[in-house]
């Protein structure tokens, strides 16, 4: 019995739905938007949900098929083998977790598509060894489409081997209640906090590689509701996490001064 809190998640549209349909189906699942538009809240809420051991691997340029796989050690005078989070969970039915899928090495990837297709095998060739993936095993992985371009970019082979999710920027009102629900910030700043997201995300010619988040946004309130000064918060919570230019910081913060 998994006596976890299930952490707080707002479900907007037929997520819940696509994704027991993927568990009960064995199908492997992407998770597709923008930086903190809940995708990770959203699987730790499903694992909790399903009782399932959430194993997470945040993906980089360094991430090698060896660091999902395993890896042989030296103990004192034996070698021995130590399976990787990917090994781990297939041996054990968990839900696997790639997020940032696209900043992986290419050879991650090819390690992980005997899983994502109806074989659902894993290969060890250090070991000589095929893995018949436990019937609980669910491999999830995240992708921003609008950020992750060129190199980094996602190969058509690749999510062609995954059903797709959606998440984008809740609206407003949707938005409101979140933040008021994750820091019991009062409704009004909440208000102000999501009409300053509104007007930082229809404004592209900030040129900003990343939007601003519900996530950020979040962060802001709960700085709010500790005692910070509004306009404080959003500065440290908001204005400069997304620009380091001065220009841009000083747009930001006039468009914040403005709201609160």
């Amino acid at each position: 019995m998994n006596d976890t809190k299930e952490p707080y998640y707002r479900i907007i549209g037929s997520e819940v739905e696509i994704f027991n349909a993927a568990v009960t189906q064995k199908l492997p699942v992407l998770l597709k938007g923008p930086t903190g538009t809940g995708k990770s809240r959203f699987l730790e809420f499903m694992s909790t949900r399903l009782n399932r051991r959430l194993i997470t691997v945040v993906c980089n340029d360094e991430t090698s098929s060896v660091d999902l796989l395993g890896r042989f050690l030296i103990k004192g005078t034996e070698t021995i083998w130590q399976d990787g989070p990917l090994t781990t969970g297939v041996r054990e039915g968990s839900i696997l977790y790639l997020d940032e899928i696209a900043e992986a090495r290419p050879d991650t990837l090819v390690a992980i598509h005997s899983l994502t297709d109806h074989r659902r095998i894993l290969f060890l060739d250090r070991l000589n060894e095929t893995l018949n993936a436990h019937p609980d095993f669910l491999l999830v992985a995240s992708y921003n489409p609008g950020y992750q371009r060129g190199f980094k970019e996602l190969k058509p082979s690749t999510r062609h081997r995954f059903l797709s999710i959606d998440f984008q920027y809740p609206e407003a009102s949707v938005e409101i209640e979140i933040i008021e629900t994750e820091t019991k910030a009062e409704k009004g700043i909440a208000k102000k906090l999501v009409e300053i997201g509104k007007r930082i995300r229809d404004r592209p010619e900030l040129g900003l590689a990343e939007t601003v988040s519900t996530r950020l946004l979040t962060s802001a309130a709960k700085l709010i509701v500790h005692g910070l000064p509004p306009r404080l918060a959003a500065r440290t919570a908001i204005v400069l996490p997304l620009s380091d230019d001065e220009d841009t910081i000083k747009a930001l913060q006039d468009m914040v001064n403005l709201i609160l």
